[in-house]
Order: structure tokens, then sequence, then C-alpha cells
């Protein structure tokens, strides 16, 4: 049997009385495009700080690429890659400069930075740029770059916190077919988004209210559950019942 590559099972983070995350549970498979949403205050934040090693959970068993959260939380880190909505690059380096600090950063050698910094500026036709300030390029530029230089130590996992927040609906959609690609090379990518149109290309989603899982399905499954159209409408369906929103 084939193990889930991300798993939790009454995942929960106290902090004081307040509970954040309460009692998580669920599984994903490699390859899959798993959308974690909620509304702000809703517990995504804090259990995406656990699920990549930063946060230590207060009860509960989880493990991440195969590794316990708690006594493995190191080599969850350097099995995954991670974009946030500020891109996790530097404006004031080069385009260049940029993909070579990351990889050194994920333990790759210099053969394999040269070869793979080449590989990268060719496919996202960025070699005319390798030498600009990060800072000159469009967002929807950075964006592809960022997504690219976080999985270009080739992780399982790669966790995109809010990844497309700011860009036009176009540029958006090629970053969407850039995680395809990824997911169909066997990467599992486990996304935030506040976008409802793009919890719908997700193969699974999970909504969080109040710390906990309130729906976990498929975008299909969700909407005929809710006797709804749209993952919008789930959504606001859902989140009436959350205090925080």
């Amino acid at each position: 049997m084939v193990k889930p590559v991300i798993f939790t099972d009454k995942l929960t983070r106290r902090f004081g009385d307040f509970i954040a995350v309460d009692e998580l549970s669920f599984s994903v498979d490699k390859g899959e495009i798993f959308g974690f949403l909620g509304a702000n205050g809703a517990g995504k934040t804090t259990a995406i700080r656990m699920l990549t090693g930063l946060l230590t959970p207060s009860t509960g068993a989880a493990s991440v690429a195969g590794f316990d959260l708690y006594t493995e939380s190191e080599k969850v880190k350097r099995n995954i890659g991670y974009m946030s909505q500020r891109f996790s690059l530097y404006d004031d380096l080069t385009v260049k400069e940029n993909i070579r600090f990351f990889a050194g950063i994920y333990g790759l050698t210099d053969t394999a930075i040269r070869e793979k910094s080449a590989k990268l500026l060719e496919t996202l036709d960025l070699q005319h740029a390798a030498n600009t300030l990060l800072r000159s390029l469009p967002l929807g530029w950075k964006q592809k770059l960022a997504f690219s230089v976080a999985i270009l130590h080739e992780p399982k996992i790669v966790f995109l916190d809010e990844p497309t927040g700011g860009v036009d609906p176009i540029t958006r959609r090629r970053f969407w077919d850039m995680i395809y690609e990824a997911s169909e090379k066997g990467v599992t990518v486990f996304v935030t988004t506040h976008y409802m149109d793009e919890a719908e290309y997700c193969d699974r989603i999970s909504i969080m209210v109040d710390g906990r899982v309130a729906a976990l399905d498929t975008p299909e499954a969700l909407k005929r559950q809710h006797g709804v159209e749209s993952m919008n409408e789930v959504f606001i369906n859902l989140a009436r019942h959350d205090k925080t929103f």
C-alpha cells in the first residue's frame, strides 16, 4: 500500500487556552493538488506552519514526505518546497543570483546548480534577464520564477500559500498550468487560495472553519452536497458558521 505524502491524525495546536487548529485529520497522495481553504483566522496559517516543520504541534500525529513532524522536522524542511504570496525571493538580487542562492540553501551541488539554473532560465525564457534585478521583472514573471525555484530541488511536496494574489486572471491561469505540470511529474501540491475559481482546479479541497476541517472532498462532490453551482457558494455556506468570519 502506497503511503500518503501528507498524513495528519487529530493534529492540534494550542496557544494557551486558544485552540488554533483543532484535531486536523486528512491525508494527501503523491501528485495530488490539494486545496486548503478557510476564512482569515480559520487556522490555515498555523496548520501550514506545522506541516512545514516551523511549528511543533501540541498533540496529534502527522508525517510529511514520510518524516515525523515531531522528531524529523529538519528532514521535512529539506524535502519540501515553499512559496508564499510574497514570493520568498530577493528583489535586490538578480534572477540568476536568486536561483543560485536558493539552490544552495536546498543543498544542491555546484554542478547541479549550474545545470539546473541554465535549464530553468531556458524553460522560463529568461536568459535575457538572467542578470536583471528581480525588482525589475513584471509580477507574473516573479511568480513563475518563485514557483520554479521552490521545486528546483525536486521536492516531494510544494506548499503554495496564496501564490496568485494580486495578479490578473490570465497570469493566474498560466501559473496553474505550471502547477498541473508539476503534479503530472509526481509533485504533491498543497495550495491555499482566496480565489474560489482556483479551488475548482484542485483534485480535492479541505475547508477549515473555527480551526476544524468542516468539509473535505472533490469540488464537484462538495457542490453536490451543498446543492450549489460554485465553490464560492460552498465556501459562503460554511463560512457563515465561522465565528471568525
